[in-house]
């Protein structure tokens, strides 16, 4: 995160009878206009295609991520260059930026029915129909595949997680997302005001390092697990998401559309799995299952 996501205020801090003056962090809330330069050569056009509240910082991940999930992109070959407009906005040159295509991509931008506004906590609310969201992955899950992870690992990724949210130890407002291996490695970790805006800058970030498809590796999502970050996360290719909070009836709904295993309330050694079980490793599931199937 840049040097501008926090702000320090004084504040009246009220504890029973006592009272103080403190001064409190607050996690910056600005608006990004995201904008869009696509076109042959000569022929460019420049259109606006969303605007979402977020955490100042990783704007250019944010950018990608958020075409790359809303399947407007198709891979980081189809970007020229994603930078912050300075020239045609600048009296807000840090809250607009641009992404530009290379000239002979045609960006889908039919999939992308969303209204102009898009709050920090509800990327989805802009959406014209369901089926606009729907979003299909380039990236098919195997019926039957190797990815697997320990209850044990499981246990571990809320505590390292904590320990990585610099920004959230500060304020106590942001949501984050964290990419782990199997193995319990935090690889990447993003913060922001918005939960799909943290995602978004996740992905755009595996983007930008062509990591994607995300096999083997594991999302921990910092609150509850929505429809859309189910969507985001299965248009990278990730099967394993866990969530220190309660999953949504459609984002279960989802998950088990696309075989992803869905694990939910993710804290003091304790989860729910929702949907494909058969990638978590559970010391004595198979002996207690195997007893609740015992014939009589």
């Amino acid at each position: 995160m840049g040097a501008n996501s926090t702000h320090s205020i004084r504040i009246i801090k009220v504890n029973a009878a006592e009272v103080a003056s403190a001064i409190d962090v607050l996690a910056i809330e600005e608006p990004l206009e995201i904008r869009l330069e696509h076109g042959p050569d000569g022929q460019r056009q420049v259109q606006n295609i969303s605007v979402t509240m977020r955490t100042p910082g990783h704007d250019a991940e944010l950018a990608n991520g958020f075409l790359f999930t809303e399947s407007i992109i198709k891979n980081s070959e189809d970007i020229a260059k994603t930078e912050h407009c300075f020239i045609a906005c600048a009296e807000d040159k840090e809250n607009v930026i641009q992404v530009s295509l290379a000239p002979d991509i045609v960006p889908h931008l039919q999939n992308a029915e969303r209204n102009f506004y898009t709050t920090s906590s509800c990327g989805v609310c802009g959406k014209g129909s369901i089926n606009a969201i729907r979003t299909v992955s380039s990236f098919v899950v195997e019926p039957e595949d190797s990815d697997t992870i320990q209850s044990s690992v499981l246990y571990q990724l809320p505590v390292i997680l904590r320990k990585h949210q610099r920004i959230f130890e500060d304020t106590g407002g942001l949501h984050a997302s964290a990419l782990f291996t199997t193995m319990g490695e935090l690889l990447l970790l993003r913060e922001d005001v918005g939960r799909h805006n943290a995602l978004d800058k996740l992905i755009g970030a595996a983007l930008n390092y062509n990591w994607l498809p995300l096999r083997q590796t594991i999302l921990l999502l910092s609150g509850r697990a929505s429809f859309e970050l189910i969507q985001k996360a299965a248009m990278a290719g990730i099967n394993i998401i866990a969530s220190v909070g309660a999953p949504s009836s459609l984002a279960v709904q989802l998950a088990q559309e696309f075989n992803i295993t869905l694990i939910g309330f993710l804290r003091d050694e304790r989860f729910n799995v929702y949907t494909a079980a058969h990638r978590v490793q559970i010391p004595r599931y198979e002996t207690i299952m195997s007893a609740a199937h015992k014939p009589e």
